[in-house]
């Protein structure tokens, strides 16, 4: 018989599974706010295709962290606590097949890991995050990329690319942590990386026909239904809190952390979250009025929060009001420089990449000199606080982060181009992907005869879109 530890399912273990629990299941709003956001900024004739391609790619990113990916990012503790080959240490405890990721709790010796079913629903949070990432990177991709290559990306991305910049930047003991860079709520990891790719991404895939010159098959691409944008931004806002908590260490008794083992609180967590929100909701409304453009009302919170999301564990609501303001003029700025190279990618580079870099960088100026790093219980380069926030450091996270994340699009992106398998072909792209992917189920019983169907009738089948007005464009950002 096997012997039990009841001593892993105490009351506080079991609340803190619960609040975790939320945390993790919440980055799923996320996702669903993400693809609610590229369903009203896509052509009504790829809308089918977005969800299809976004859920696939977010399944894929998921299960190949769940069943790798995790244990990079744990390498970190097994390199702290001395195991002699932390990597193999990680990977015997946290495959999907490992010890510690197959056994109940109660089944644990708390010697030899304790808080079991914490650590298990972290897990789930971890994976969640890659969820996230890979429905924003999907974003700059949609309605021009090939499933092949979008999911090829994705397990890329989901088993390695993503936990090593957790691994290097993201944890009380990471590498760079443990030197002085900073995070809160996934900067580096998620929007700093799902940015780079991004813009690596949209970047050789091209624009979209009609995006930056007149097609004469076709037209700008115009948003369909701003009704869904604000849905998914509302669905967005209302996760990140519960996402936040996720963030952080509770050591019931002793207090509450962030994940670089900063002492902070919920409440001030809270406020401070709120109060970057706030600020570039009214930052962006104000931009939105002025340019006669209604995305950035909806788009300015996201922006804002984004900008403070390495700040709200150590900063003050005035500064989160600072920061939360900024964001949306970085992201502005941001946008008009794509434009300008004419890079097709009006969300996620603006929104993610721009002010996530420029909120990493500004802490390391306001936080510097702050403690950050360590672990209870350790000493030497592992100890609580051993670390201090400065500048260079932050600005070593963004190029770790960039390089990582950056290089292996590019060469993934080089690949597939030369297979022919990076793009959508011009007919499909001018036909939509609701019809060349899924035309059974587009079309129901009420079948076209195949030559409705065929790239001869391509400029009749588009002009009858119902999302298309003839000699429109869609205002510039």
């Amino acid at each position: 018989m096997l012997k039990l530890f009841h001593e892993q399912v105490s009351t506080n273990d079991i609340l803190l599974t619960f609040v975790y629990l939320v945390g993790a299941v919440s980055v799923l709003l996320v996702v669903l706010g993400v693809g609610f956001i590229d369903s009203g900024l896509a052509r009504a004739r790829n809308v089918l295709d977005t969800w299809a391609q976004k859920m696939t790619a977010v399944m894929i990113g998921g299960a190949s962290t769940l069943l790798f990916g995790y244990a990079i990012w744990d390498v970190q503790f097994e390199q702290a606590f001395g195991a002699p080959d932390p990597l193999a240490a990680a990977l015997r405890g946290w495959w999907a097949g490992g010890a510690a990721m197959s056994s109940a709790s109660v089944y644990i010796d708390p010697k030899l890991i304790p808080e079991v079913d914490v650590l298990q629903v972290f897990v789930v949070f971890f994976v969640t995050f890659t969820m996230a990432t890979m429905a924003l990177i999907h974003s700059a991709a949609i309605e021009r990329i090939k499933n092949r290559a979008l999911y090829v990306m994705s397990f890329f991305v989901g088993v390695v690319l993503s936990p090593l910049v957790g691994y290097l930047c993201w944890g009380p003991l990471s590498p760079l942590t443990r030197r002085g860079v900073h995070d809160f709520e996934g900067c580096f990891p998620l929007y700093i990386f799902a940015g780079t790719w991004a813009l690596v991404l949209a970047w050789r895939l091209g624009p979209r026909r009609g995006a930056f010159a007149k097609d004469p098959q076709s037209v700008a691409p115009t948003p369909g239904n701003l009704g869904l944008v604000a849905a998914g931004v509302l669905m967005i806002l209302f996760a990140l809190p519960f996402v936040a908590v996720g963030s952080t260490f509770i050591i019931p008794g002793e207090g509450v952390f962030g994940i670089s083992f900063t002492r902070t609180g919920l409440g001030l967590i809270l406020i401070n979250l709120f109060a970057a929100m706030l600020a570039g909701g009214v930052a962006g409304a104000s931009i939105g009025y002025r340019l006669r453009d209604p995305r950035w009302v909806f788009l300015g919170p996201v922006a804002g929060t984004v900008m403070g999301s390495t700040l709200f564990d150590i900063g003050t609501p005035l500064e989160s009001l600072l920061f939360g303001a900024i964001g949306p003029f970085v992201a502005l700025a941001t946008a008009k420089l794509l434009r300008r190279l004419h890079i097709d990618e009006p969300k996620v580079v603006p929104l993610a990449l721009g002010p996530g870099i420029a909120g990493a960088l500004l802490v390391g100026f306001t936080h510097w000199g702050t403690a950050t790093g360590g672990f209870p219980g350790l000493s030497g380069e592992f100890a609580p606080g051993h670390a201090q926030i400065t500048p260079w450091w932050q600005l070593a996270g963004v190029l770790a982060t960039v390089l990582v994340s950056g290089v292996p699009a590019w060469l993934l992106c080089l690949v597939l181009e030369k297979l022919g398998a990076l793009r959508v072909s011009s007919d499909a792209e001018l036909i939509g992907l609701d019809m060349t992917q899924w035309e059974t189920h587009c079309q129901g019983d009420d079948l076209q005869p195949p030559a409705f169907r065929a790239p001869s009738s391509a400029t009749a089948l588009t002009r009858q879109s119902d999302d298309l007005r003839p000699d429109h464009q869609a205002p510039a950002i």
